[in-house]
């Protein structure tokens, strides 16, 4: 049976949850004045790096006395040199409910062998924060980009807390409110919620991370690029934009043209409002769809840069294949590319809604979705 095809389609198919959308007035010819075979050590390179650092600081809100540094290997550089820097003076609360969280678990158990206190929750679903010591260190992710969950805030954290909170922020940043009196690491990567280039991740300390820097030495041997301190004090100039290692200039250059564009949308609450829309526009399509539901029940923990869905349909015996032939037909049609559920994820799919995504995009998606369902439907009914 043929279908008929929705009859608009989304000017952008891309909703990758990462890299993700560049911002819709992108175009490369704004990296023009990228200092290009320049040393990142030379004046316009510092100089670049540091309007990077102090623009981040500016839009996201970060406290005077928090430090900001470029480190090396993304979001997964910035989460790995924090914890091998940082745990081990404390006992320690490992927090995971979806696959980036539950990496961070296996690193601290069988990579620094430590004896965590390990708290998890299936897909979709979260810890119970209220029995969180955070007296005791705590590594978790703010946002499950793997599993639609988010933490819904930072009550949960004592402000006289004797631990660190160390927090993965990555598709958080730029999307949602982040309680700073409650973080001592936060970290995220520019190609998320900005929609940057790769390889280059952010870390904001408090000045509580950095006494723990200060005071304690691990018991174990630190790579080079995991080195933040220098006899014993912090070491000051990699939060100046003296970077560990090189810097891609091209890059830097993009992360910045992004906070021009954040800027011109309102900042912070700009780039809120653009994905609480992108999420409002998927949450009105499936209150009205009972086959799709989001793999976060619960509004409260659902979040607004990561929408992950799953298909409700008794009809489907096999929930893997079906996503799978759904997001192949969306994506032959040009109409959105990369959208299936990670791998380690339930079978679904994975919407990204970030501010660099236009709502009239994602609104534009959803009849395309019920499209694909619908003809895939009818593929098993002739099979059956």
């Amino acid at each position: 049976m043929a279908l008929n095809k929705p009859g608009a389609r989304p000017d952008n198919p891309r909703f990758s949850s990462g890299p993700c959308a560049k911002f819709p007035e992108y175009n490369v010819n704004m990296l023009a004045d990228a200092p290009l075979g320049r040393s990142h050590r030379a004046a316009v390179g510092k100089a670049r790096l540091k309007a990077a650092i102090d623009g981040t600081r500016e839009i996201l809100g970060v406290p005077d006395d928090y430090r900001i540094g470029i480190v090396p290997a993304s979001d997964t550089g910035a989460v790995e040199m924090a914890m091998w820097s940082l745990l081990g003076a404390r006992p320690v609360e490992m927090l995971a409910w979806e696959s980036f969280g539950a990496g961070w678990v296996t690193d601290a158990v069988k990579q620094l062998k430590l004896d965590a206190q390990v708290k998890t929750a299936e897909y979709g679903e979260i810890v119970d924060l209220a029995s969180v010591d955070t007296d005791n260190d705590v590594v978790f992710t703010w946002n499950g980009t793997t599993s639609g969950v988010r933490v819904p805030n930072g009550d949960w954290i004592k402000p006289d807390r004797q631990g660190l909170t160390i927090c993965d922020a990555t598709s958080a940043a730029f999307a949602q409110r982040l309680p700073w009196d409650k973080l001592d690491v936060t970290t995220f990567s520019w190609q998320k919620v900005l929609g940057g280039e790769a390889a280059h991740g952010m870390l904001i300390l408090s000045p509580r991370a950095v006494e723990r820097l200060e005071s304690y030495t691990p018991p174990w041997p630190l790579p080079k690029i995991f080195r933040l301190t220098k006899g014993g004090k912090l070491n000051e100039g990699i939060f100046k934009g003296e970077t560990i290692n090189t810097p891609s200039m091209l890059a830097v250059e993009d992360y910045l043209a992004a906070l021009d564009w954040a800027r011109s949308v309102g900042g912070l609450e700009g780039l809120r409002a653009r994905a609480n829309a992108n999420l409002a526009a998927v949450q009105a399509f499936v209150a009205n769809h009972d086959w799709l539901a989001f793999l976060a029940a619960d509004p409260a923990v659902r979040s607004n840069t990561s929408v992950c869905l799953k298909f409700t349909d008794e009809r489907i015996t096999d929930g893997a294949a079906f996503a799978k032939a759904v997001v192949k037909r969306l994506d032959a049609e040009g109409v959105a590319h990369d959208i299936g559920a990670y791998r380690d994820a339930p079978p679904g799919l994975r919407i990204w809604c970030g501010g660099t995504v236009e709502t009239t995009d994602v609104a534009a998606l959803m009849p395309w979705i019920e499209w694909a369902y619908e003809a895939e439907i009818a593929a098993l009914s002739e099979t059956a």
